[in-house]
């Protein structure tokens, strides 16, 4: 019997149709200790079933992927936004399937199925499984794919095969989406972390324009890119763009900077504990205001962390008025925040909002102790919660006092050369995308 059949006989057997159908104020930014936050419970659990990444993209896109090695659909926990109907929610994959392979002393990134389109899924949990009710793959203006491939040598990692030793080739219409909300008209809106860039989407998932920072250059794209974001951002970390996006009662968009900068130097980043949130507006197309957020201490957020650079945000969501959930992350640790964006703690086109030193990603130095920060409470630190999985990107709120939370199994990869057999397949980290529904013990709105 073929080995991958024995592994996943459920996802193998089923028709390719059946598969388918399946508070923000000047001051600190130190949080307050949360009140019971112990008593948050786990009240529902449901898992995606195993689907063929071949099966699921070519669904799509007839012919785009001529080998999935053995990689099942994952990585849909980019983020999670309501669809309307209770249980039934939009979710975005990353850029597909990728890792680091160590050579010599680089580090490359592979793309072991680079045909692989990045897509909005919905779902709807039920009954413990995670059903996939609708697929939209993200394409260009005249229909092609976007594909998850970097953008520009010399700024993003160089892409490789899956064995890190066949160089691909860059796209400049590649996506590493993260960020999804739905605007009331049926698009989309997403964040990438490459630009990094706000996008918007058709309800079709053709690419209307994408928003990325002044003096990007990015040339060859086949949708119109726009230079309408503040330049600083040019200043990301790879593979550290926009990560958090939600859509506000006005129609504004917020997007969040999943690290700090590397402002003014890579040093001052990747100690900073300081990261910035845009608001973005859907009626004028312009950023009408930039944020300064400030991390927890890495070893509040995760104990025995001592890492700053692991601190990041994933999810932001719009709690109504003024009022945002933020969550800032390890890869093995998650803490839910809410801040309100009052105009006074707006720094866009001041000082802060350039790389003259001290820069705002300095904010440990004394000269920088006065620049504006985000003040924030603490509503839930999910490490209390039993149940609930790694690595959450995706939040949504539902009524007044649950969250649903998705994670990201990144498609059941790992790092390093043993991600894959000597065939080439897949050795499953056999990490499972998992919903929960967590009842907190008091009231978000």
């Amino acid at each position: 019997m073929n080995p991958r059949l024995m592994r996943r006989p459920a996802a193998v057997v089923l028709p390719l149709s059946a598969a388918l159908a399946l508070t923000v104020v000047m001051g600190t930014a130190e949080a307050e200790p949360a009140r019971h936050g112990s008593a948050a419970r786990v009240v529902s659990t449901s898992t995606l079933p195993d689907i063929p990444l071949a099966a699921f993209s070519n669904g799509l896109l007839p012919g785009s992927v001529g080998d999935d090695r053995d990689v099942d659909l994952g990585g849909i926990g980019s983020d999670l936004y309501p669809a309307g109907r209770r249980g039934e929610y939009w979710t975005v994959t990353d850029r597909g399937p990728n890792g680091q392979i160590a050579v010599g002393k680089d580090k490359r990134r592979t793309f072991p199925v680079p045909g692989f389109d990045p897509a909005i899924v919905k779902v709807r949990a039920t009954g413990g499984r995670i059903q996939v009710l609708k697929s939209i793959p993200l394409t260009t203006a005249s229909g092609a794919p976007v594909t998850g491939l970097p953008n520009q040598p010399g700024r993003d990692e160089a892409p490789y095969d899956y064995s890190a030793t066949t160089p691909l080739a860059y796209n400049a219409n590649g996506l590493d989406t993260e960020g999804l909300v739905r605007d009331r008209d049926g698009s989309f809106w997403l964040v990438d972390e490459y630009g990094p860039s706000l996008v918007h989407v058709s309800a079709e998932g053709r690419v209307l324009a994408r928003h990325v920072p002044k003096g990007l250059g990015l040339t060859g794209a086949d949708y119109p890119v726009i230079e309408s974001l503040p330049s600083i951002f040019l200043k990301r970390k790879i593979n550290r763009g926009f990560e958090g996006l939600a859509l506000l009662p006005d129609g504004d968009l917020v997007m969040a900077l999943q690290s700090p900068l590397l402002n003014p130097d890579k040093a001052a980043g990747e100690d900073s504990r300081t990261t910035r949130l845009l608001r973005f507006s859907t009626r004028t197309n312009r950023v009408t205001a930039e944020y300064a957020y400030r991390f927890d201490p890495v070893g509040v957020v995760e104990p025995g962390q001592t890492k700053t650079s692991e601190l990041k945000i994933s999810s932001i969501v719009a709690l109504g008025g003024d009022r945002v959930l933020v969550q800032e992350r390890t890869d093995k640790a998650s803490r839910v925040y809410e801040v309100r964006l009052r105009r006074g703690a707006d720094i866009l086109g001041s000082p802060w909002d350039t790389t003259a030193s001290p820069a705002l990603e300095q904010l440990d130095d004394e000269a920088a102790a006065d620049a504006p920060v985000l003040a924030k409470r603490l509503v839930l630190d999910l490490n209390t919660v039993e149940g609930v999985p790694g690595k959450i990107e995706g939040i949504a709120v539902e009524g007044s006092s649950t969250l649903v939370l998705l994670n990201d199994n990144d498609f059941g990869m790992t790092d390093g050369p043993e991600a894959f057999d000597a065939n080439g397949r897949l050795v499953d980290s056999d990490v499972e995308t998992t919903l929960v529904r967590v009842r907190l013990p008091h009231r978000l709105r």
